[in-house]
């Protein structure tokens, strides 16, 4: 069972908000209310609010009781309009103030997190000696 919670329109910036969900993302419900008070970011209580939002959501659409099983599965802040603001300048120029919001979204999960093994990070296929070596000969091949 999966649980979202929403907060549009929220001021804050989504690169800022972003810092606060990544250090969240893929940690227990518990745990991550007792990390987010020493989050010395604004974004830490709008983040910290939507959270207990998706709480109260679990706990009343999908009668979740205990919030030791429940986990974050998804965390993440999109980009939201920007209010346009104009700053008089010396020499009459004008700076173009953008105030950013975004759109704060959690995602919990009562389900048992599955790993694969042998699985890497998404950084691409791993080059091992043999593949370098094959590699530069193409190259100095091209050159010469």
């Amino acid at each position: 069972m999966k649980t979202k919670a929403v907060a549009r329109f929220v001021r804050v910036p989504a690169r800022k908000a972003g810092l606060v969900l990544d250090q969240l993302r893929g940690k227990r419900v518990s745990e991550a209310l007792q990390i987010l008070p020493y989050i010395r970011r604004a974004a830490a209580r709008l983040v910290e609010k939507v959270l207990r939002s998706a709480i109260a959501n679990a706990e009343h659409n999908h009668q979740v009781r205990t919030l030791d099983d429940l986990r974050i599965v998804q965390a993440f802040a999109d980009g939201g309009p920007s209010m346009k603001r104009v700053q008089p300048r010396a020499m009459g120029r004008a700076f173009f103030i953008r105030h950013r919001t975004s759109h704060l979204t959690i995602v919990l999960s009562d389900e048992p997190v599955v790993r694969e093994k042998g699985r890497r990070a998404a950084a691409g296929p791993s080059r091992t000696p043999e593949s370098r070596a094959a590699g530069a000969a193409v190259r100095a091949g091209r050159k010469g």
